[in-house]
């Protein structure tokens, strides 16, 4: 579970430097580094996937948290057209660092618990439910990674969304300029 901790901490610095503060560049580096960043974590830390049983409900139930956990972070995101660039930007404020925060710490409490504070209980449920060490680290990865990339295409899509609306502005000014000359 030492990989779960080292996925943790590369997560948040990454989600922290990119996301808080205000007025933060939506551009093509913002949306592929995550995606860079799953890229690599996925076949370096994720193991043997669990195909049946238990550990595969675990790693589903793991990654639909994070979904969920993403779009909450999608929706503690605000996405707005910039004043200064007119292109998109975002910006984030305590709640959308805490949530990160609480949920990565959560994470990272458990793979610390596991061996330090209840690793005989966790070992004697996994045994009861035929459960791998792998299936829960690879869960946790999962819940990670499926997190960071809700997020990823939560904030994008409103990005694509803001764009394409102001080159919807973009034409209608070029018609009404083209239907004036015209009249």
């Amino acid at each position: 579970m030492q990989s779960d901790l080292i996925i943790d901490a590369a997560v948040l610095a990454a989600v922290l430097e990119a996301d808080l503060g205000a007025h933060r560049k939506i551009g093509k580096l913002r949306v592929v580094r995550p995606l860079l960043i799953a890229g690599v974590i996925i076949p370096l830390y994720l193991k043997t996937v669990v195909t049946s049983g238990t550990g595969l409900t675990l790693e589903v139930a793991l990654g639909a948290a994070g979904i969920l956990f993403g779009l909450a972070a999608t929706a503690l995101m605000t996405v707005y057209r910039s004043p200064k660039t007119n292109k998109p930007v975002s910006r984030t404020r305590a709640g959308y660092a805490a949530l990160w925060v609480a949920v990565i710490g959560a994470r990272a409490a458990f793979s610390y618990g596991a061996i330090h504070w209840f690793g005989p209980q966790l070992g004697h449920w996994m045994i009861r439910n035929s459960v791998t060490s792998a299936a829960i680290t690879d869960g946790l990865i999962f819940m990670a990674v499926s997190m960071l990339l809700t997020r990823t295409i939560g904030m994008a899509l409103r990005a694509v969304r803001i764009a394409s609306t102001e080159h919807d502005a973009n034409e209608q000014d070029r018609r009404e300029t083209v239907t004036g000359i015209a009249a």
